[in-house]
């Protein structure tokens, strides 16, 4: 009885040690509540190189590290942010030497890192390469369509999607297809390319709604090449991904299991000369001034991310405008003429225009919209030789579609450059004001507490935009943040995923390889 009781008494000692304070299973910490609307500069660190030294960046929440893509020397600097507040770059970068000519895009997920890699030529196919991140071990190299542009990873990891621009070389002899790359990672990195082959016989009715094909001015042109692939993002069930068709005017939709194109979304014109829609025209009216003109917007958005509410996924755009030039060079900016292999640039002035349609003569003047760059290979509607309408490169806006039907839910008409001016005056370069204005370049979303943000980045005024876009169709502008300059990549790295369980905005920036960090003030 005594030796039961021993045996019991001992059982219960070890039971209450197993449960004491200093023994019990540690308590999640709480999550740090953060305020959406306050982001805070928390470092910033400059890569080596200079202009066009720090492009697209990927986080990899297992390493801590963050790959970033540098032009200048072709490779992909790697930035250990254990303390994002005194980020560390690693001596040696991130080679790409052995694939091929130029990096120009990279993802992470699940402890691989895939990066985009152009050939030379670049209208050859390229490569997207993919590491694992825990020893930097290459694991694949497929070849995909020419010109890979951007990478990203399904939300489950099981696919990589390239969008392969195909851009035509100097001389626009060679032209390649657009295309996007579906890679399989569970089945040995297979990769299917899907190219617009398939949408030949619609162009006319493509056109009508809005979509542009201004390649096709050759007569060598297709459709299929002169489509150019820019930017990806997937939906949340990695069903289907959105890729942007820049300088085409539209969205395609992708079914990423099926591997097919559903469908295009030509995305139509925004009209400057209504209320809302204000833009500053001229570089050299000596002043900032919004003002309705009569002349329409081609939204051309270059970076595009999507957000569910619902049961509905919405795409964000920041519509930069993008012309198509061949060569490129800062000449001829006065118009397509015979001996030039190719310009759809033309500045107001030097355009004649139908004076039934603008009775006003000095809308041609350079302090008015003289100066303003259009295209010329739209707005002569009865091909009179004179232009009764006037479509301009971008919206100098984001907007909001529905990511289903393709429709328009939200355009910020003239808000992004009217915030600028009005939180960072210093910052709206007017002598942008001809040629797409605060650029916005590229959009990124995320989520703080019951929060959906947007975050986009002004190339031309060194700025990236906090929106809350929790509501879709009326979207909040919170707050503008200083950048390097012109900032290219946008990432938002969830508190969950973040060293420090703060939630971290990353900015990279092509114009002086500035690499800034941002965290939002705590509660």
């Amino acid at each position: 009885m005594q030796k039961l009781f021993t045996c019991a008494l001992l059982a219960a000692t070890l039971f209450m040690a197993a449960c004491s304070d200093d023994d019990s299973p540690s308590t999640p910490e709480p999550e740090i509540s953060e305020d959406p609307s306050a982001f805070k500069s928390v470092s910033e660190i400059t890569l080596v190189g200079g202009e066009t030294a720090a492009e697209i960046s990927a986080y990899d929440p297992a390493t801590k590290k963050l790959f970033v893509v540098n032009a200048v020397s072709s490779a992909i600097d790697v930035i250990d942010m254990t303390d994002p507040a005194a980020p560390k770059k690693q001596d040696t970068p991130l080679s790409i030497s052995a694939y091929g000519a130029g990096v120009n895009s990279v993802a992470v997920k699940n402890g691989l890192l895939a990066a985009a890699i152009e050939s030379d030529p670049k209208t050859d196919p390229g490569k997207v390469v993919v590491w694992n991140t825990a020893d930097m071990t290459v694991k694949a190299s497929p070849t995909v369509g020419s010109l890979p542009d951007m990478v990203a990873f399904s939300a489950d990891g099981n696919y990589i999607l390239s969008a392969n621009e195909g851009e035509p070389d100097e001389a626009y002899e060679i032209d390649p297809v657009g295309s996007v790359s579906i890679i399989d990672v569970k089945n040995g990195y297979s990769v299917t390319n899907l190219d617009f082959s398939g949408f030949e016989s619609q162009a006319d009715a493509l056109r009508e709604k809005g979509f542009r094909l201004p390649g096709q001015r050759r007569e060598t042109n297709t459709l299929a090449r002169d489509v150019e692939p820019e930017y990806i993002t997937v939906s949340a069930d990695s069903k289907t991904a959105w890729v942007t068709l820049q300088e085409n005017n539209a969205i395609a939709r992708i079914n990423i299991t099926g591997k097919t194109i559903e469908n295009i979304f030509p995305l139509g014109f925004k009209d400057h000369s209504k209320a809302g829609n204000e833009l500053d025209a001229s570089d050299e009216d000596g002043a900032v001034s919004f003002t309705t003109r009569p002349v329409w917007g081609v939204y051309m958005p270059d970076g595009i991310a999507s957000f569910t509410v619902g049961a509905t996924t919405y795409l964000i755009t920041a519509n930069e405008g993008d012309s198509r030039i061949r060569p490129t060079s800062d000449d001829a900016l006065d118009g397509y003429e015979e001996g030039d292999l190719y310009n759809e640039e033309s500045r107001i002035k030097s355009v004649d225009l139908d004076p039934a349609v603008f009775t006003d003569e000095a809308l041609q003047d350079d302090e008015v919209m003289g100066r303003l760059k259009i295209t010329n290979t739209m707005g002569d509607l009865n091909a009179d030789g004179l232009y009764d309408k006037l479509y301009t490169f971008g919206t100098r806006s984001f907007s909001i579609w529905n990511g289903t039907t393709g429709e328009l839910v939200f355009d910020s008409g003239s808000q992004l450059e009217k915030f600028v001016v009005e939180k960072l005056p210093a910052q709206y370069d007017d002598g942008r004001s001809d040629d797409k204005g605060v650029e916005p370049e590229n959009v990124t979303v995320g989520k703080i507490g019951e929060k959906t943000l947007a975050f986009v980045g002004l190339e031309r005024a060194d700025v990236v935009v906090v929106v809350d876009v929790t509501n879709p169709a009326a979207p909040q502008l919170l707050q503008a943040l200083h950048t390097g300059d012109a900032p290219e990549g946008v990432l938002f790295i969830p508190a969950a995923d973040s060293p420090t369980g703060h939630s971290l905005l990353v900015s990279s920036c092509e114009g002086d390889g500035k690499v800034n960090v941002f965290q939002p003030e705590e509660l």
